[in-house]
């Protein structure tokens, strides 16, 4: 059978399984046709009420998933009627199609029902049987002829079969439910993860940029101070103009100039009143550590028995503070997996300050002998990614060939020059 018969049949038997109908159609309907086109052809013929008897059998099978306690009561009740009135000399139907009912209903109906209704349909059968003749008392270790045993077999082998399949559909039904219940946790968790770090960007920019518009605000005080100065000075304040050496009028100076530190001061304000917002109360707000502070992560790495080689270039320090803590957080959950995952192993860890990018590469070797991995939530990775995205960068993590992992971010620097200063304080 080549690949493409395989693949139609795998296909066919999947539209089929997935109506149920069908399936019973093929059954109730299949049986009784073939039973009743076997039974016409017997010499003598048989007359049209065995037929028809013979026919309603199985014909019940079509509703087995509906309503199979129904149909295990019409099966026997056809079966007993047959047996009684004897319409087709030497044709008996025996447990063979009772067994379908039973199945049905040990499949679809609960421990107590399948087993009332089972036994019940057992005893009409083995009884009527014994009463008609056609089979004799139970004989140990046979079922031929028909006998009282066959009848047993047949149906305790059918109802174990049904009730089994009904134990691995409840178990598979609480797995998916298990499984849809974890997926929701899992989306639940990560989406908490995002607002999370988010938050924590959020945070990291507050650093920057109240660094920046704080520098603003003392500059233009300064230069306030200065203007007032030079105009006592040299000159005289008229209005709002300050009137220097010469007859010179500056525009409003010494007001514009308070004016951008007032502006500057509402700025800082607003920005720590929607930090509030994503943060909340708890949130610390003492600065965060920056690549400057890579020494505490190899520290700690060597601590827990890594071995580290570590290549920092000597110009981190000039990248903006922005990129500076992003990228130290980003090393921190790379060095922070290594541990979890990997164990006491080696680590290389190199971050490069290029012309137009900042990279930070984190890779380690296989896991230790021995080492039983600490299970993560995930949510290191997604902050990773967060901050990556915040710098439209790019981040590629996965297993090396000998067994290690790799952790490679690129960030971008800014296209600008000016927008890199060449010295930031800390």
């Amino acid at each position: 059978m080549n690949t493409h018969t395989t693949a139609v049949l795998r296909g066919a038997y999947r539209r089929f399984a997935g109506r149920p109908w069908l399936t019973d159609l093929a059954l109730g309907g299949g049986l009784t046709a073939f039973d009743v086109a076997t039974l016409s052809t017997r010499q003598p013929a048989p007359s049209a009420a065995g037929l028809l008897l013979w026919g309603l059998g199985t014909f019940p099978l079509l509703w087995r998933r509906r309503c199979p306690r129904a149909v295990l009561a019409a099966m026997t009740a056809v079966f007993v009627v047959f047996e009684a009135l004897d319409p087709v000399p030497g044709k008996t139907p025996g447990p063979y199609l009772l067994i379908f009912a039973v199945y049905a209903v040990a499949r679809c109906r609960s421990l107590p029902v399948s087993l009332a209704a089972t036994a019940l349909s057992l005893i009409a059968a083995v009884a009527t049987d014994l009463v008609t003749g056609r089979s004799g008392p139970p004989q140990p270790g046979s079922l031929e002829p028909i006998t009282a045993t066959t009848f047993v077999a047949f149906y305790g082998v059918a109802w174990l079969l049904g009730y089994g399949r009904r134990r691995i559909g409840i178990q598979a039904g609480r797995l998916r439910e298990l499984n849809d219940r974890l997926r929701a946790e899992q989306e639940t968790n990560a989406r908490q993860a995002i607002v999370a770090e988010r938050a924590r960007i959020a945070r990291d920019l507050h650093d920057v940029v109240a660094h920046h518009v704080s520098a603003i605000a003392l500059q233009a005080r300064a230069t306030e101070e200065a203007l007032q100065d030079e105009a006592v000075r040299d000159g005289a304040v008229r209005g709002g103009d300050v009137v220097l050496a010469g007859g010179v009028v500056t525009d409003g100076g010494a007001n514009g100039v308070a004016r951008i530190a007032d502006t500057a001061d509402t700025a800082l304000i607003e920005m720590r009143r929607i930090l509030g917002l994503l943060t909340g109360p708890e949130e610390d707000l003492t600065p965060e550590p920056s690549l400057q502070h890579l020494g505490r992560l190899i520290d700690a790495a060597e601590a827990a028995g890594c071995q580290v080689t570590a290549t920092l270039d000597d110009s981190l320090g000039e990248l903006p503070l922005a990129l500076r803590i992003s990228g130290y957080r980003i090393a921190q959950e790379a060095l922070t997996n290594v541990r979890k995952h990997a164990g006491p192993t080696e680590v290389l860890i190199a971050v490069r300050h290029g012309r137009t990018e900042l990279t930070i590469e984190v890779e380690n070797g296989p896991p230790a002998p021995g080492h039983r991995p600490v299970p993560g939530s995930g949510r290191g990775l997604i902050g990773v990614r967060e901050r990556v995205a915040a710098f439209d960068g790019t981040l590629h993590t996965g297993p090396l060939p000998g067994g290690g992992w790799r952790v490679l971010a690129t960030l971008p620097l800014a296209a600008d020059p000016r927008a890199v200063p060449r010295k930031v304080p800390s």
